[in-house]
């Protein structure tokens, strides 16, 4: 009786597990951008496909969600950045050269873990320098260069995590662009935007697509030695998934080249600052763009 218990049981989790294995499972990082592109994604899968979607959301980094995709946890991310998991998830050295980075990230990833990082979704969202209006002009501040002649004057707020960062982090950015700050605050990175608005620092390290670039009226200074490597986002999903099911790859191929920065930036704003819910954000800009219909994507 014992043994038929234990067969049984083993049958009903075999069940359940091959049935959670149809199931189209998105996994997205906690940031805004992440949750917004998930409905995104979402809204477009469901929109092409009989799939049934489950997300899984405010994953805590890129680390945990490529970690998910290894488990089988998730079989779709929202959203991948070339910059992230070149130097992350495939250990790799920081390519500044856009193309060169996506085809790398593509070929890598689909020999070695089978799975397919898409085109870019046409943003790129990488790290910027930012400052106030009043700042920039008291300085004369329009590039990172003009930073070097009072930088050691200024208070300097950054993402924890890139003080440490090989290759595009502190440390390198310091010998690239020849000098260093007074002070360097590492925070959370969504502290930096508060710090500088209330003059707590006088320069941060942010994200071009943030919404709250608008929100606080910055200037993002050029990165005018091209230093920071390219973070081109796309939607990225298990090949096996994609061979199996091909209307969920003609689905997210429908995404390519649809959304460029300064879209994220407004998508992110609606969120950050008018506190608008980011399945509400997607829905709209979904429907606003009739769900790319009139693209001819095979």
């Amino acid at each position: 009786m014992k043994k038929y218990l234990l067969l049984l049981l083993s049958v009903l989790v075999l069940s359940a597990c091959g049935k959670e294995d149809d199931k189209l499972r998105v996994g997205s990082v906690v940031s805004t951008e992440g949750q917004i592109t998930a409905y995104i994604v979402k809204g477009m899968l469901e929109h092409y496909t009989d799939e049934e979607v489950e997300l899984i959301k405010n994953l805590g980094s890129a680390v945990v969600l490529h970690q998910a995709m290894l488990n089988g946890d998730a079989n779709i991310s929202a959203v991948r950045y070339t910059g992230t998991d070149l130097t992350g998830a495939l250990g790799q050295e920081p390519v500044s050269d856009p193309e060169q980075a996506l085809n790398m990230v593509q070929e890598i990833f689909q020999k070695e873990y089978q799975m397919t990082f898409f085109d870019s979704y046409g943003f790129n969202n990488t790290y910027a320098f930012m400052v106030t209006k009043e700042t920039a002009e008291k300085f004369g501040l329009t590039k990172i260069s003009d930073l070097k002649k009072v930088a050691q004057d200024l208070q300097l707020g950054v993402d924890t995590s890139w003080m440490n960062r090989d290759g595009d982090g502190y440390k390198a950015f310091s010998e690239a662009y020849d000098f260093k700050f007074g002070r360097v605050f590492p925070m959370q990175i969504g502290l930096v935007y508060d710090a500088v608005a209330q003059n707590e620092v006088d320069v941060v390290l942010g994200y071009t697509t943030d919404g709250r670039i608008a929100s606080y009226d910055l200037t993002v200074l050029e990165d005018d030695l091209h230093f920071f490597p390219a973070y081109d986002a796309s939607p990225f999903a298990n090949t096996e998934l994609l061979e199996k099911k091909p209307e969920v790859r003609k689905a997210l191929q429908r995404l390519v080249g649809k959304i460029s920065t300064e879209e994220m930036q407004r998508l992110n704003f609606l969120a950050d600052n008018n506190l608008i819910e980011p399945a509400v954000i997607a829905e709209e800009f979904l429907k606003e763009h009739d769900y790319f219909s009139g693209d001819d994507t095979p």
